[in-house]
Parts: structure tokens; sequence; C-alpha cells
């Protein structure tokens, strides 16, 4: 009677005590983070977002429940992030999940919140099927609403998240600056640089010769791929500008290829040597580096014509990034006829190279002509890691901090326009809006920008880890339950053995 009372007890306080914890689970959230990224660990910039918003903030996901297990845990990572985040905020943040496969008028519902479907290919039952999944949300606050069409497996989701609530909770965007006037691009032909920083902020086109400009009013400038000459005056209106504590982006064309002409020519606007007055030498020089992209050779075979591949060591892929920062999670960013930069300026500066060619690298004078069926080899390639984009801050023109941003090749945040337009890759868009961020932004989202998955395919692995690997992950558990088995065997034969001694009770 007293074991049945006993045990009823037992059971009575495990329920309590699951029903404690999962109470308590709602309003204390916590997870621990092994990841050697901190990926599941949330940012101090997010945390202060969260602790500051003034009102509720409502989150409909619209994610399909029945996922194929690569991109179901893109739906478990993202509930996991509300719940935390609705933990942060004291509860302002509300979220719900709603399965637009489920019924017609779900479907619908996901369809009028702008989230599109996108087919995926799965095997069921030893079969390939094809099948429909939203994998979208839909965030409001107050009047506004803000949409993260698709939440791609692996991609940087806190900073979705965090920077759509960011954009609906700020009132007045901060304004950047981009110079025209010069022979740059147009705002349009730098499409999704522009619509990046749309999140944070408001960017618009800024003529120097107008006499309306006040520089002042902008966070930050940018200067990209001028090819004009650009007069004393201008010159004169960013240095007042820097000296007022002023931050300035320039990503310019020292050189430039003609793939049609096959020639290579330098360019001077004048930048070069306002930058040299600085101490920042953009040398006139093209940068050839065994790593990097390739371009279409036109060859016939008889009567067939066809276009082969060739790598052309003009068109760097850097893959060396400090650990800054303007650069932190890039894996690599194509900068096309870039030039190299060295520091001869104020050493009470700090001086930083963010981005470095390879380890086997050189330089080429200009003029010269591209030989595109060259046989490149190791010792075309003496130098390396060449400094291709840098960072000076300090007292660059007058008393205040100022921070200036360099990176020699003006075309690879340039999309183009028209026929000629061109999707530009994620790095390169990354490289150029973490650099704004970097410059213009206190609250440290830079940080989450390239926050997700870092690709690590398997194909980098030598053979000897492969097998390593595979043999422990077959062996490990089979050695496991061997090892608790011949653990369980002895404690009970020592449990007998005691058994059996005289005087046991």
């Amino acid at each position: 009677m007293k074991d049945s009372k006993k045990i009823t007890t037992q059971i009575i306080l495990v329920f309590a005590i699951l029903i404690i914890a999962n109470a308590l689970s709602d309003r204390l959230f916590f997870r621990l983070d092994f990841t050697s990224d901190k990926r599941y660990t949330l940012s101090k910039a997010t945390k202060n977002i969260l602790k500051n918003l003034n009102e509720p903030v409502t989150i409909t996901a619209y994610f399909t429940e029945d996922l194929p297990p690569d991109i179901a845990v893109t739906r478990r990572d993202f509930k996991d992030l509300l719940v935390e985040y609705a933990s942060i905020s004291h509860g302002l943040v509300m979220y719900e999940f709603i399965d637009p496969n489920l019924d017609q008028e779900a479907e619908q519902k996901a369809y009028q919140a702008g989230i599109q479907p996108v087919i995926v290919s799965s095997r069921e039952k030893d079969e390939a099927v094809q099948k429909k999944v939203f994998l979208g949300a839909k965030v409001q606050l107050g009047d506004q609403s803000d949409i993260i069409p698709f939440m791609q497996p692996g991609a940087a989701m806190e900073y979705a998240l965090s920077t759509s609530i960011k954009k609906l909770s700020v009132s007045e965007k901060p304004l950047v600056g981009i110079i025209q006037g010069h022979g740059e691009p147009s705002l349009a032909a730098m499409s999704q640089v522009m619509e990046s920083l749309s999140i944070l902020y408001e960017a618009e086109p800024v003529n120097l010769d107008d006499s309306a400009t006040m520089l002042t009013k902008y966070i930050t400038v940018a200067l990209v791929s001028p090819r004009d000459t650009i007069p004393e005056r201008h010159f004169a209106m960013l240095d007042r500008y820097l000296a007022r504590g002023g931050n300035l982006l320039v990503a310019m064309d020292r050189v430039d290829g003609d793939l049609s002409t096959v020639q290579g020519k330098s360019i001077e606007t004048g930048l070069e040597m306002w930058l040299a007055g600085k101490g920042i030498l953009v040398e006139n020089n093209f940068v050839v580096d065994a790593s990097c992209g390739s371009v279409g050779v036109q060859q016939r075979q008889g009567i067939f014509n066809f276009t082969t591949n060739v790598r052309f060591p003009y068109l760097p892929i850097i893959v060396n990034f400090a650990d800054h920062p303007i650069t932190k999670g890039l894996e690599q960013v194509l900068l096309p006829f870039a030039s190299s930069i060295t520091y001869t300026g104020d050493t009470s500066n700090p001086f930083i190279p963010l981005a470095m060619s390879s380890d086997k690298s050189g330089t080429l004078s200009p003029p010269l002509y591209f030989d595109v069926n060259k046989k490149w080899a190791d010792i075309d390639f003496p130098m390396s890691k060449l400094a291709v984009g840098a960072l000076l801050t300090g007292n660059l023109a007058g008393n205040e901090e100022a921070g200036l941003v360099v990176f020699s090749d003006g075309q690879f945040p340039v999309n183009g326009e028209g026929r000629n337009a061109q999707q530009l890759s994620g790095d390169n868009v990354s490289l150029f809006v973490n650099a704004i961020d970097f410059l213009s932004d206190d609250t440290g989202l830079i940080d989450l920008r390239t926050k997700g998955v870092t690709s690590r395919p398997l194909d980098q692995v030598d053979d000897g880890k492969k097998a390593l690997l595979k043999w422990l992950n077959f062996l490990l558990p089979i050695i496991l339950i061997l090892v608790y088995g011949v653990i369980r065997a002895q404690r009970r034969r020592m449990i007998r053995l005691k058994r059996m001694e005289k005087g046991y009770i």
C-alpha cells in the first residue's frame, strides 16, 4: 500500500514539474549554440531592435508543413527564431504559421500577402515528385507591412527578419548620397545594390555642381566608377565633407579593359591624385591572379563554331579578406580589372587592407594587349596578397574622425542597364552594402547580412579524411552500444554476486 502511494506521489510530482517547465518555457527561452559561427545565437543588434519596439509586430509565416528533410530544417529554424524573438521582445513580437498547402483558402491568403511558391523535387515511395512549396513571411507593424517572399535554405535568416522589423520601426531613414555627373553609372544601373540599401537607407543621386547640394545631410557618400575628369572644386567639397566627420566610399577604375578590342588602358580622372594626397596609392596597373574568372572564346572546328570558356587572370576572384565587419562572411568577390593599392600616408591614421589577391598573383602595366589564348604559368604570378580594397580612418581632412573605404574596381557593384545588364553575385552586393553599413550604421546589423550556413563541400575534403568520417559514422554508434552492453552486463553480474554473499538481505 505504501509503495502504491509512493508511486502515485512520484507520478504527480513528475506531471507537476512538466507543467511548470512548460509554463516557464513560454517565458524563458534559451538554447546552447556550439556552431563555429554562432549561427543560432541572436546578435546584440537584433536584441536592441526587439527591446526598443514601441508597438506589437505580427509575423505571419506561410510555410508548407510536409517538406523534404533538407528543407524542413528551414521551417524549424525559422520557428525557433520567432520563439526567441517573442521571448526577448516580451511578447511584442507575435507570430502564427499557416500552411498554404492545406486548402485553397490558405493558399489564396499566401498569394494575397505576396508570397509566391517554388517547385521542389523530392522522392516519395521510390518515385520522383514535384511539390509546390511556400517558404515566406509577412511582417506587420501598425498599418505598415513588409514581405520576406522566400526564405532561402541556408540564408541569413536573422538578417532578413531583423532588417524587416527595423525597416518598419524606423520613421525616417538616413540618407546616402550617390555622386553623379562624372560618367558614373546611374542608380538604375546598380539595381541590386540599391535594393539592398533601401532596407535601411534612402539613396539618392548627388550632383556636386548643384548649388543647393549639401553633403552634410548624407550619413555616407559614395563615388562609383567615374570616367570623366573631376574638377578641383568637387574635391574641395569632399574634403570639407570629410573634415566635418563625413564618410566616403570610393569604387574607382584606375585601368580599363575592353574585350571587344582586347586592349587595356589607363584611366585618369584626378581621383587617383586626390587619394594619393591622403596616402592611398591606387597603382596604374592590372592585377592578374591565378584565382580568376573566365571569358568565352569563339573557336571553329570544321563547319562548327562553338564557345569555350578560358580562364582570364585579369578578372581576379578575391577570396582573401580581412577579419573585419565589412568583409566578414564573404566567400568570393569578382573584381574585374582591379589595381593594387598601397598606403604611404600618416601611420597615425589606421589603414586596413580589406580584400587581397591570392598567393599566386602579379601586376601588368598598361597599355597592353590581352592574349586570351595565353598559357599562364606560375612564373606569371610572382606576388601575393595584393590589396585591392582598403579602409582608412582618422583625421583625413580636418580634426573630425572620418572614414574612407576604397576599392580599386568600380564595376563590381554595377549591374548595367538594358541588354547589357547582368546579375551580380550576392557577395559582390554584400561587399558594397557592408561598406556603406560600416560607415553609416551603428546598430550592428552589418554582422548579420552574411550570417548563414557556410558552404563546406565534401569535394574539398581529401579521400583519407572522407574514409575516416564514413567509418566513424558507421562504427561509432555500434561501439557505443557494445560498450553500454558490456557495462550493463558487468553491473548486473556484480549485483548477482552481491546477492549470493552471506548475510545479504
